[in-house]
Order: C-alpha cells, then sequence, then structure tokens
C-alpha cells in the first residue's frame, strides 16, 4: 500500500505524517511496536498428530 495522500494510520485511521509513516504519530507507531513484542501479531498454529515426529523416523540407531 502506498503512503501518499489519502493514507490512513493502521491504528486509529487518522492522516499518516510523513515523520512517522505509515503512523499518525509517535504515539501510534509505539502502540504498534508494543504489540509486535507481546506477540498479538502471531499466526496461530494447529498441531497434527498424524504427522510423524523425527523420533518416528529413526529406527533406533544413533
Amino acid at each position: 500500500m502506498a503512503a501518499g495522500k489519502g493514507s490512513r494510520c493502521p491504528n486509529c485511521g487518522a492522516p499518516t505524517d510523513p515523520a512517522f509513516r505509515p503512523f499518525c504519530s509517535q504515539r501510534c507507531k509505539d502502540v504498534d511496536l508494543n504489540r509486535w513484542l507481546k506477540g498479538a501479531y502471531s499466526i496461530p498454529v494447529v498441531e497434527d498428530d498424524d504427522l510423524p515426529t523425527d523420533e518416528d523416523e529413526t529406527d533406533g540407531r544413533a
């Protein structure tokens, strides 16, 4: 997404400030960083128990 005229802050929707692009302010920039640091943007993983593990693939030899 280009950050030209009409770009909006992804946090609050206010017009972006070139000094804090793609955000509108230092506050919104810090809010986004805090979300990254807390893991809010993580992708949930579903474990599949049917897949073979490394232990299943070895035949007991070292």
